[in-house]
């Protein structure tokens, strides 16, 4: 049984930190990774931990889950819950002296409230492929048609990619083939995993990663996407801009992270009274520390988005 307690913006530690302002409720909604729930009216107090997710045993993901990365989006009148599940039990494929991927994708859970319980939309549907270890979904919607931004996973196939799939109308599931956005080492300011360190998260793995993706317009009309990936000072949030303005770009990504010192896996959320601003984890290098939800206040008036300072709740 979860101690539901009251605690202050900066008392929390919460790794991929989402937060939808729902204006029906008047109430700020915070998920992350862990699969749990914070609810404040002012961004400053926030109750929780809430349990919300109730996921299907008898799918894919098994019994009991790993739960990454939630994100809360209201669509077409349904509240969704986009998260990236883990069944660490069930082996989809092996890199040879590197690896044994497992079964890992995002997945989107539907409920009438935003505080849930969020259920599974249809059982058993796997939303992006099989064998591929995914994670990170987001929602985007062009020209009225729903999509599932994502990432393949760098630690099975070296160079992540960040991948686009279209969804049904109801979002319960795949409507076409996904298709590949970008590398990570596309991204200039991008550093290789093992160029940082010799251990990372406890493994000695090359590679470049794509994390995080969260897409947005300017007030410009232009389409950018942050995502973040391994910088100089290990995690960074960067972002880039469509040049098509579409979601199949090309993407072209701004030379210098936005947030370089150990922070990222941002999103952008506009406050009851009208201010936009990013949350985003962070982290102390030393001493070391564990992740925090931080917010930003930013601006999108101009053609890009740039970073004002910390805002304080």
């Amino acid at each position: 049984m979860l101690q539901v307690r009251t605690l202050p913006f900066d008392s929390l530690t919460m790794s991929d930190p989402f937060i939808l302002a729902d204006q029906a409720t008047g109430t700020y909604y915070m998920t992350g990774s862990g699969g749990l729930m914070w609810k404040s009216k002012d961004l400053q107090k926030w109750e929780g931990p809430f349990q919300v997710v109730e996921i299907d045993t008898a799918s894919w993901m098994g019994s009991r889950p790993m739960i990454w990365a939630a994100e809360l989006h209201h669509y077409l009148g349904k509240y969704y819950y986009f998260a990236t599940f883990t069944n660490q039990k069930i082996i989809v494929d092996t890199v040879p002296l590197r690896y044994h991927v497992q079964r890992r994708a995002s997945h989107v859970l539907v409920s009438d409230r935003p505080g849930g319980p969020y259920k599974p939309i249809k059982k058993g549907v796997y939303f992006t492929l099989p064998k591929h270890s995914t994670l990170d979904g987001t929602l985007w919607v062009e020209d009225g048609i729903p999509y599932m931004v994502y990432c393949h996973e760098w630690m099975q196939i070296i160079d992540g990619t960040m991948v686009a799939v279209p969804l049904a109308p109801d979002l319960s599931g795949p409507a076409g083939k996904p298709v590949t956005l970008f590398r990570a080492h596309h991204g200039p300011w991008v550093r290789e995993m093992l160029s940082i360190g010799e251990v990372t998260f406890g493994m000695k793995l090359n590679g470049w990663v794509t994390d995080g993706p969260f897409l947005f317009r300017t007030q410009t009309g232009r389409l950018g996407m942050l995502w973040s990936s391994w910088g100089a000072n290990r995690y960074a949030q960067g972002v880039a801009y469509s040049e098509s303005g579409r979601l199949e770009g090309p993407w072209v990504h701004e030379p210098e992270p936005l947030n370089p010192n150990n922070a990222g896996h941002g999103m952008l959320f506009r406050t009851f009274e009208g201010k936009l601003l990013m949350c985003l984890h962070h982290a102390s290098l030393d001493p070391p520390g564990p992740r925090k939800p931080l917010l930003l206040e930013v601006d999108i008036s101009g053609n890009r988005l740039q970073i004002i300072g910390p805002y304080k709740p």
